[in-house]
């Protein structure tokens, strides 16, 4: 199973990007995805997930309202759209997806996600 992460860049505070995160290889439709991140001298950190089918999403609280986590699942894809970008959001972005069921409540947590992409680099300047 192979996630492909694009759509990361600079951008301005207040500005907006898409990420998108491309699944290939040997898996299920029925997969969860979520998006991490990791800033430079951070821990990684949860930021959205997106249940399947994709009638459930969790967003941690410092992004809701300003990002969207949606699924093609004709398309193996999974998006992240951030708006109203902040310089705090500078980090790198990671797609991670997993087969199994995650239990409620969890899907912040990393460890329940069995697939990674590499990061795609997210610079919001002020």
């Amino acid at each position: 199973v192979q996630l492909q992460a694009s759509g990361g860049g600079s951008v301005q505070g207040g500005g907006s990007l898409r990420l998108s995160c491309e699944v290939s290889g040997r898996t299920y439709e029925s997969y969860a995805a979520g998006w991490f991140r990791q800033a430079p001298g951070k821990e990684r950190e949860f930021v959205a997930a997106i249940s399947w089918p994709g009638r459930n999403t969790d967003y941690t609280d410092s992004v809701k309202g300003r990002f969207t986590i949606s699924r093609s699942n004709d398309k193996n894809t999974a998006y992240l759209q951030l708006d109203n970008l902040k310089p705090e959001d500078t980090a790198n972005y990671y797609c991670a997806i997993t087969e199994i069921p995650i239990p409620a409540g969890s899907s912040h947590d990393a460890h329940h996600y069995d697939y990674w992409g590499q990061g795609t680099l997210v610079t919001v300047s002020s």
